[in-house]
């Protein structure tokens, strides 16, 4: 499958804030948003016309296809499915997006980025329900289990991730880092998800 190989802190220069695509860099002073806070690209830091109206959809859009580590086709399906579910499309979206395994394994401190998540997951390190998930879209029901694999109990970026997460971060999951497991206990609302975004602009743009 195809992936973005190249720097993703291009990818948050280009919105303009920190999509925290980085893991630890992201907090410190290294990070480029600090730095330059202007889209890449020799005409990045020129003024421009004024947005259109697509033009701000568009980028919401983009906002969170990047947050989520998605490419346009997976995030098309991801909305066509919300689409199709009873409430609001853009809660539904933001929830399916939620319940993907690297994104949970990121919010549960498993990992400092969705993108080490995946890492992890297609490694095999990460187990739902005590069997074996490489899938990194592989979507969670509540009451799922997820624990990271004995045999990669060890790993030292598990343990320095974990190290910077609190015990109930979020209330939807729980943690119990002596065991290095987690619950999906729910699927959360979107007023407890910590997304910067406003995914009704990327409902609007899909209408048209």
């Amino acid at each position: 499958m195809a992936r973005y190989t190249d720097s993703v802190c291009k990818l948050c220069r280009r919105e303009k804030q920190k999509l925290f695509l980085k893991g630890q860099k992201c907090f410190t002073e290294k990070c480029p948003i600090e730095i330059r806070n202007y889209p890449p690209g020799q005409h990045g830091n020129s003024r421009r016309a004024k947005v259109s109206e697509y033009g701000i959809q568009l980028r919401e859009k983009q906002k969170i296809k990047r947050i989520y580590g998605l490419l346009e086709i997976q995030f098309r399906n991801y909305f066509e499915k919300a689409n199709k579910q009873k409430g609001i499309t853009g809660d539904n979206l933001v929830k399916v997006l939620e319940r993907r395994l690297d994104n949970v394994v990121y919010r549960l401190g498993f990992a400092s980025s969705r993108k080490q998540a995946r890492q992890l997951i297609k490694h095999r390190h990460i187990a739902v329900n005590e069997h074996l998930v490489d899938v990194p879209s592989f979507s969670l029901v509540a009451g799922d289990i997820i624990k990271i694999n004995d045999k990669s109990k060890k790993l030292d970026l598990i343990h320095s991730s974990l190290k910077k997460v609190k015990d109930s971060t979020y209330s939807w999951l729980s943690i119990d880092k002596a065991s290095l497991s987690g619950t999906f206990i729910q699927v959360p609302e979107r007023g407890d998800v910590p997304l910067n975004a406003n995914e009704q602009l990327v409902v609007e743009l899909y209408s048209k």
